[in-house]
Parts: C-alpha cells; sequence; structure tokens
C-alpha cells in the first residue's frame, strides 16, 4: 500500500530538501560577505575594495599652490621687517636734522649783535634754552653788556654747516660752524672770522637747548 500511495520517501522530496539546504547556505554567505566589509552584487559575488584615484596633475598643482603661498609669507614677513628698519632709519635722520636745524638757528641769533639793542641780543642768547640755561645768561647779562657798549660791537652771521657729533637717548651733541663778520670801533671795516658753536639740543625737552659752548668765539676779546 506504501508504494502505491506513495508513503515512501521519493526523489523529489530529496531534491526540495537538497535545494533548501543549498539556498540558506547562500544566504548565509551573503551576510558574512556584508559584514565583512567587501563589495557584494545582487548574485552574491564579491568585488574588491574600493579606491579613490587622483591625478598626478592634479598633485602638482596643489604643491605649486602651497609653494607660492609659502613664497607669498616669507615675502610679507621680509617686507614688514624692511619697512620697519626703514621707517627707523628715517626717523633717526629726521631727528638728527631737526637737532641741526635747532642748533643752527640758536648760533646763528646768538652770534647777531648789535650794541645799540643788547636786549634784543639777550632775548637770542635766551631763545629756546632751558630755564636753567636761561637763569645763566640772565647773571651774565651785565658783564656782557659793559664789553659790547664802549666797543659799539656789530656781528653778523652767516651758517656753513652743522655736524651731529654723538647722540645718547634723545640728547644731541651738535657743533655749529659760522662766518661772523663783526665791526668796531677798532675794526670799523669789518673783520671775517669762522666761530665753532658746540651746543647740546635734548629731543626729550621738546628739542631745548641745554649747553651751550664757544660763544666766546663770537664776541669781543676785552
Amino acid at each position: 500500500m506504501k508504494e502505491i500511495f506513495g508513503m515512501g520517501t521519493s526523489a523529489a522530496d530529496h531534491d526540495v530538501d537538497t535545494d533548501s539546504t543549498r539556498t540558506g547556505n547562500s544566504d548565509t554567505d551573503l551576510l558574512v560577505k556584508a559584514v565583512s566589509g567587501d563589495s557584494v552584487d545582487r548574485d552574491g559575488g564579491a568585488h574588491q575594495p574600493r579606491s579613490i584615484a587622483i591625478r598626478l596633475s592634479t598633485v602638482v598643482v596643489a604643491s605649486v599652490i602651497a609653494a607660492l603661498v609659502a613664497g607669498i609669507c616669507t615675502l610679507a614677513v621680509l617686507y614688514t621687517g624692511v619697512k620697519g628698519d626703514l621707517a627707523d632709519r628715517d626717523s633717526r635722520t629726521a631727528d638728527a636734522g631737526r637737532a641741526q636745524e635747532v642748533a643752527t638757528d640758536y648760533a646763528v641769533g646768538a652770534s647777531t649783535i648789535d650794541y645799540r639793542d643788547t636786549k634784543t641780543w639777550f632775548d637770542e642768547l635766551k631763545a629756546n634754552t632751558t630755564p636753567q640755561l636761561a637763569a645763566k645768561f640772565d647773571a651774565t647779562s651785565p658783564q656782557l653788556e659793559q664789553i659790547l657798549l664802549p666797543l659799539q660791537w656789530t656781528s653778523k652771521a652767516a651758517p656753513i654747516t652743522a655736524v651731529v657729533i654723538s647722540e645718547a637717548n634723545g640728547v644731541y651733541k651738535v657743533n655749529v660752524f659760522l662766518n661772523v663778520t663783526s665791526t668796531s670801533v677798532q675794526t670799523p671795516d669789518g673783520v671775517q672770522t669762522t666761530v665753532t658753536y658746540s651746543l647740546t639740543v635734548d629731543r626729550n625737552a621738546d628739542w631745548k637747548i641745554t649747553d651751550v659752548g664757544g660763544l666766546d668765539g663770537a664776541l669781543p676779546v676785552k
């Protein structure tokens, strides 16, 4: 009866079970490949890992740009340093020129004398000097006047040049050279001499003159 009604296991049933087992194994393999990170196609086949391709020309261009940027930065730093150095040099030159100008103006004024107007000369002696130095000239003005009046002294000065001898912390030592033409009762036709002033100019004191040397060279010998 079993053979008639097919109660035994047939070849067809065996094939179905085998196909089912094969299908289950394929699904497991597919899952494993997906988990492992391999590229999987719809048929269950694994591909090689993906890679990114960069053109050589892109690398070269990037390198050139980086080099240009570095070069520009270097030039900017050098330019800033040079600009600062030039600014410092220009500032020092301007300050030295100012000291020479202040000293020259003073020397010319101090060497311009007229015995008929000694007050103006005394004012020139004290012009742009510190209070301490001005006080010294106030104290000596009577003696100076006693020298000028009897001789009827007059003099005029023309600058030759001025030289900064030294500078320290804004204090300038300046030599000023003048041509001085003077007249007196002894030399009515006039005499020309070269006079050298040694002046100290202090930038920190608003360019005031703190010391005067050489003034006696512009005055008559009594």
